[in-house]
């Protein structure tokens, strides 16, 4: 009995820690796509860095990426960047291999 339990609380952990690093590289995604963004839409170093933390709340009012790219793609549309929501699709597959291989190699 003590061995199952032993197990489950090991699967428990593994799962725990999964998930972390899971919400880790999608915040790490989202920085890098809202760093991209803030490029298209010319703004200064100090409004980047805001805007970076933007996207990142962004993607806490729902499940998916769904309200990453409404946001993306109202703020792009609002500063006049030709830019599609299939562009931003492709850009967030993008950030996120890139986000993933970040993470792997800051051995975090």
């Amino acid at each position: 009995m003590t061995d199952f339990k032993d197990r489950e609380r090991g699967e428990e952990a593994k799962f725990a820690f999964d998930e972390e690093n899971a919400f880790k590289i999608a915040a790490r995604r989202n920085r890098l796509v809202g760093e991209w963004a803030a490029g298209l839409m010319g703004l200064t170093d100090e409004e980047t860095d805001a805007y970076k933390k933007a996207v990142v709340q962004a993607d806490f009012e729902e499940a998916g990426d769904e309200d990453v790219i409404r946001k993306l793609l109202g703020d792009l549309t609002a500063a006049d960047c030709d830019v599609s929501e299939s562009d931003i699709r492709t850009k967030l597959e993008e950030c996120a291999v890139e986000a993933r291989r970040q993470f792997m190699s800051d051995g975090a």
